[in-house]
């Protein structure tokens, strides 16, 4: 099931303040192409000045197309920045964790951190690219929007199971299970050895399974942070798995750009 963003805002660093000035609406995928897609999502923003947007990526493959094309956008490892300005809309194509795997046709490492035109690295979407692009520019609602995409993907789905299928399942656990907070614990449950889990997760996700984790307990403690008036850090820091308070800390500053007690006040 979609979430809503008020419900599911991870990623979105400050997201009460962001979505003042945006709007973002999710739309399922059909049952084949659900296999591989995660959701659609289409932002919306008309804006006076500037507004600059943080956001800390999903393990996840996106292909988005803006009215000046569709590019493909590789796990970003490291707090971005989206400029806002003037009026425009944005359709994400938000894959599963390893869910692009099968149509890149080699090791998703191999894009982490890049961004790529659509035409270069899934160029069996790009004779789709034109019509979402004047779909962007015309209006079009984003149901149809995301409608539109998705039968064009539906078309390249495989018939036959990918080996990243296994790979989505597992990295999928690790952010729906709370309490797993150790690669060991997760190779454990796959009934593999930590080592091939790992050259799993670089082939078909982009990144190793001990950042999935440690990006899913920052969402956890960025969503807390956000939610509550008052925060005992410590509790916290020992809920998500951490050392101490001062290891919470240290990572969340280091990743997020500010400690978490100064988000809480921001949020």
């Amino acid at each position: 099931m979609v979430e809503p963003v008020e419900r599911d805002s991870r990623g979105i660093l400050h997201p009460g303040e962001g979505l003042r000035r945006f709007e973002l609406t999710r739309f399922p995928p059909s049952a084949g192409v659900g296999r591989f897609v995660d959701r659609y999502w289409l932002v919306s923003w008309d804006l006076t000045g500037t507004y600059e947007q943080h956001v800390l990526a999903h393990p996840v493959v996106n292909v988005v197309f803006e009215v000046s094309g569709g590019t493909v956008n590789g796990v970003q490892t490291e707090r971005f920045t989206r400029q806002l300005s003037g009026r425009g809309r944005a359709l994400g194509v938000m894959f599963r964790p390893g869910g692009f795997r099968p149509f890149l046709g080699r090791a998703l490492a191999t894009i982490t951190d890049t961004v790529h035109p659509v035409v270069d690295e899934f160029p069996a979407l790009h004779p789709a690219e034109p019509a979402l692009v004047e779909a962007l520019r015309n209006g079009t609602g984003g149901a149809e929007i995301a409608e539109l995409a998705d039968d064009a993907l539906a078309g390249l789905v495989p018939d036959a199971r990918h080996p990243a299928e296994d790979t989505i399942a597992l990295a999928e656990l690790a952010a729906k299970k709370r309490d797993l907070r150790r690669v060991e614990d997760l190779a454990a449950l796959a009934g593999t050895s930590v080592r091939a889990l790992q050259r799993a997760f670089h082939d078909h996700v982009g990144v190793g399974p001990k950042w999935v984790l440690r990006r899913y307990r920052l969402y956890d403690a960025a969503e807390r942070a956000a939610r509550a008036e008052a925060v005992d850090w410590a509790a916290l820091a020992v809920d998500l798995g951490y050392a101490d308070q001062a290891h919470l800390t240290r990572e969340f500053t280091s990743v997020v750009g500010e400690p978490p007690a100064r988000y809480a006040r921001r949020s």
